[in-house]
């Protein structure tokens, strides 16, 4: 669980990027290596420190491998 806000910063922007890639039909190779770049430049930056950037890559994996964040949603049936 991530606590720093910087961190969960860098968690929802990544996976709204993921899930916005997912959509325009880039699959889950093309994502991880999304993921990888996005972290190899907070480690070349030194935006985080490497812990915190471990854990960010711990949970975005997490979020990558739950098949429930790449469902795409159906409008609900109108019964008028």
């Amino acid at each position: 669980m991530l606590q720093d806000t910087q961190t969960i910063r860098h968690y929802q922007r990544i996976t709204d990027a993921l899930v916005e890639q997912w959509n325009r039909g880039y699959r889950f190779d093309e994502l991880r290596q999304y993921v990888d770049g996005y972290l190899a430049a907070l480690r070349n930056t030194n935006a985080l420190e490497a812990y915190l950037i471990h854990r960010l890559e711990e949970e975005v994996v997490r979020y990558i491998h739950d098949p429930s964040n790449f469902e795409m949603t159906l409008p609900e049936p109108d019964y008028r």
